[in-house]
C-alpha cells in the first residue's frame, strides 16, 4: 500500500538518507482525540514524514499512533521518517535531559532527525551570549547522541544565516537539514545560499503564512488559472525548488488535499510572479536578534 510519492518524490539529506519532501506538521494537534485521526489520513493520502516537537507535547501520541497505524497501511517503521526537536527550555546543559525525553516519549527506536529547535534558550535575553555557548552544548550532545545511531540525522531549526555560520566554524558534524519559516513573502536568499554552500538542506514551515497568504490576490490568481487550491500552489512553489514542506491540518480532507503536489507543474511566469511577492514578512517568531 505504500504510496509512489514516498519514494519517488525525496531529498537527499548529507547523511545519505532520502527525506520525503512533503511532511504532516502537528503543530497544536495536542491529544491523541486530534493526532489518530490526522496520522491515519496522512498514512493513507501517501505522506511518509511527520514533525513533531518537545515544545508541541505531541510526541507520546504521535509515537502512539504512528505504531498503530503502520501495519494497517501495511508499512513498518522504516518506512517513515520522524522529526522532532529540542525545546528551548532544555537548550545548552539539560539538552542530553530533553533529547532523551523526545525519544522516549516517540518510543520509537530511533529518530530520524532531530533539530535545536530554535536558537535561544528560554529564560535568556535575545543578546545574553549564553544563548550561543547553550547552542554550541546543545550540538554537541546531538552530536553524541547521533554517533550512538539514536538520532539518525541531527540538525537546527529557525536558525539565521549568522547561527548557521557560526554552528560550521565549531560543528564536527554538518547539520543535515535547516527548517524556518518560508514562503514567497520570504524567500530566505541568502539563508538558502549559505545551506547550499555547506550541503545543508533548507527546509519550510508555515508555507501558507499562518493561513494568510491563501488569501493573496497573486496566489488566489495563479490558483485559479491552474485549477488547484491556493495551498497548493503555495506548496507547489516550494517544493519545485527542491525545498520539502510540513502543511499542518487535522482536517482529513485538507491532509488529502496538501498532499496532490506532485501532478502538477507552476509554468515560470507564475513560479517568477509568486516569488516576486517576496518582502521579508514574517509571520512567525523571528530569531534575527539572538547572539
Amino acid at each position: 500500500m505504500s504510496s509512489p510519492s514516498s519514494t519517488t518524490h525525496s531529498v537527499l539529506l548529507n547523511t545519505g538518507v532520502q527525506m520525503p519532501l512533503m511532511g504532516l506538521g502537528t503543530y497544536e494537534l495536542v491529544v491523541p482525540e486530534d493526532v489518530y485521526p490526522a496520522v491515519d489520513a496522512a498514512l493513507a493520502a501517501g505522506y511518509r514524514a511527520f514533525d513533531s516537537a518537545a515544545v508541541y507535547e505531541n510526541e507520546a501520541a504521535l509515537g502512539r499512533a504512528v505504531k498503530e497505524l503502520l501495519p494497517k497501511h501495511g508499512l513498518t517503521r522504516e518506512d517513515v521518517f520522524i522529526t522532532s526537536k529540542l525545546g528551548y527550555m532544555d537548550q545548552g546543559e539539560r539538552a542530553m535531559e530533553g533529547a532523551l525525553l523526545s525519544l522516549s516519549q516517540l518510543d520509537l527506536g530511533y529518530i530520524d532527525l532531530y533539530l535545536i529547535h530554535w536558537p535561544g534558550t528560554q529564560g535568556l535575553e535575545v543578546a545574553d551570549q549564553r544563548n550561543s555557548s547553550d547552542r554550541a552544548q546543545s550540538w554537541a550532545t546531538l552530536e553524541e547522541l547521533h554517533a550512538q545511531g539514536k538520532l539518525k540525522a541531527i540538525g537546527v531549526s529557525n536558525y539565521t544565516p549568522a547561527h548557521m555560520r557560526e554552528l560550521m566554524q565549531s560543528c564536527k558534524i554538518t547539520p543535515a537539514l535547516n527548517q524556518v519559516e518560508f514562503h514567497p513573502k520570504l524567500c530566505q536568499t541568502e539563508l538558502r545560499k549559505v545551506c547550499e554552500e555547506h550541503g545543508v538542506c533548507f527546509q519550510a514551515y508555515s508555507s501558507l503564512g499562518k493561513g494568510e497568504l491563501v488569501t493573496d490576490p497573486v496566489v488566489m490568481e495563479v490558483a485559479k488559472n491552474c485549477e488547484r487550491t491556493p495551498a497548493q500552489v503555495l506548496l507547489r512553489w516550494a517544493v519545485q525548488q527542491g525545498v520539502p514542506v510540513l502543511p499542518k491540518s487535522s482536517n482529513p480532507d485538507r491532509i488529502k488535499d496538501n498532499a496532490r503536489l506532485f501532478d502538477f507543474t507552476l509554468s515560470d511566469t507564475d513560479m517568477d510572479r509568486l516569488s516576486a511577492l517576496d518582502c521579508g514578512r514574517k509571520y512567525c517568531l523571528d530569531a534575527s536578534s539572538i547572539v
